[in-house]
């Protein structure tokens, strides 16, 4: 009744350790047994109980009564107070608001979704403590993601096999949250959309294309789009993520004289160009604001905006030719060859090249420690 419960916690939340081994098989089918053993521990128990309890002395049935009682106070550890779906609860209420009359303030960073000519901003506040919404934007099913302890979000398509499903969040596997579909009861990384175990292991969640920003830069953008507000049943739990969108672990560790120090909870910006990853140093591509490179040959462009917090990636290519991009002195964006000015969405506002539209990549901001071990063959630039 105890044992396998208890290695079930242990396994799924972040206790010293155990993110670590290489369980989440062990875990998957582990929880498949945990509630037929107790019921068979509980059938054991009521048979003694009726049979050889009232044998006891008073000293063997208080013995006996105590075990009983941490056997229950286990279930509520292993069951309520360490388990994912209720440490971290759906919210009761998805409600949304225009620009107009939204409450969320423009400097909280969003995840941004647009279809169908619809735009959602999703703040990380609060996605953090739920660590998914499941929506629709533009008529079509969203699940828009986030883990807090690998620092990144991920939007995808809750469609499996024809069919939307619904999402549990199991608890956490290498300090990146699992979800469970409701039909086929498979495990799927939140980073990645990997099915790790289960009937569809080795199958994909389709990615959803999606920006993270500030919620101010994203209203230039899409000045239309609706804003989730905060569900005011669990305003104490998003006061708990308070200013986690803003300051990196290194930024709060006195004990690092070297700020520019690469530790795993480090931001880094993630990007995978015709299956290769590449990782950027966050604090240093900050400093740059605007990077040129490559990768597979591929010329992009990787750019932070003015806020510290908004970040992009595209392919540096236009009307066939590779583009060179730097600030200019007004911070407007430009490329080196038509000194055309470009907006932070990729479109030429002026110039030889006005009317150009950059191709955007898909780019995350994820914790090192998270990055390297889902992409272990990443690139990674400093400088």
């Amino acid at each position: 009744m105890v044992i396998p419960g208890l290695i079930h916690a242990y396994l799924l939340m972040p206790f010293p350790g155990s993110q670590d081994l290489n369980a989440i098989t062990v875990s998957y089918y582990l929880e498949k047994i945990v509630l037929p053993l107790r019921l068979l521990g509980g059938i054991f128990i009521v048979w003694y109980l009726f049979k050889y309890f009232t044998k006891n002395t008073l000293g063997g049935k208080l013995v006996k009564g105590i075990v009983l009682a941490l056997c229950l106070g286990s279930f509520y550890f292993t069951d309520i107070m360490f388990k994912a779906e209720t440490m971290f609860e759906e919210p009761q209420t998805i409600r949304f608001a225009d620009a107009i009359k939204n409450k969320v303030p423009e400097s909280f960073v969003i995840i941004g979704v647009v279809n169908n000519g619809v735009a959602k901003a999703y703040p990380l506040v609060y996605l953090g403590y739920h660590h998914k919404v499941q929506d629709n934007v533009g008529n079509e099913p969203v699940l828009v993601t986030y883990c807090t302890m690998c620092r990144t979000g991920r939007v995808y398509s809750p469609v499996i096999n024809g069919k939307r499903q619904n999402f549990r969040l199991v608890g956490a596997r290498h300090y990146n949250a699992i979800i469970e579909d409701q039909d086929t009861k498979t495990w799927w990384y939140q980073a990645t959309g990997n099915a790790a175990v289960g009937k569809l292991k080795g199958e994909h969640l389709k990615e959803l294309p999606y920006e993270q920003s500030t919620l101010g830069a994203w209203l230039e953008k899409h000045p239309g789009s609706l804003i989730l507000q905060p569900d005011e049943h669990y305003l104490s739990d998003y006061s708990d993520l308070k200013n986690y969108d803003r300051l990196q672990s290194v930024d709060k560790d006195s004990t690092l004289k070297n700020k520019d120090t690469l530790v795993r909870k480090s931001w880094v910006l993630g990007l995978i160009v015709n299956g290769q990853a590449k990782a950027y140093d966050w604090r240093r591509l900050f400093k740059k604001r605007v990077f040129n490179d490559q990768i597979c040959k591929r010329p992009l462009l990787v750019a932070i905006e003015d806020d510290s917090l908004t970040y992009h990636a595209f392919k540096s290519v236009a009307n066939g030719k590779v583009l060179h991009f730097k600030l200019d002195t007004a911070g407007m964006l430009t490329d080196q060859e038509t000194a055309s000015v470009w907006d932070w969405d990729g479109l030429a506002t002026s110039g030889a090249l006005k009317g150009y539209q950059l191709d955007k990549i898909q780019a995350y901001q994820e914790y090192w420690h998270s990055w390297k071990h889902f992409h272990p063959n990443t690139l990674f630039l400093k400088d």
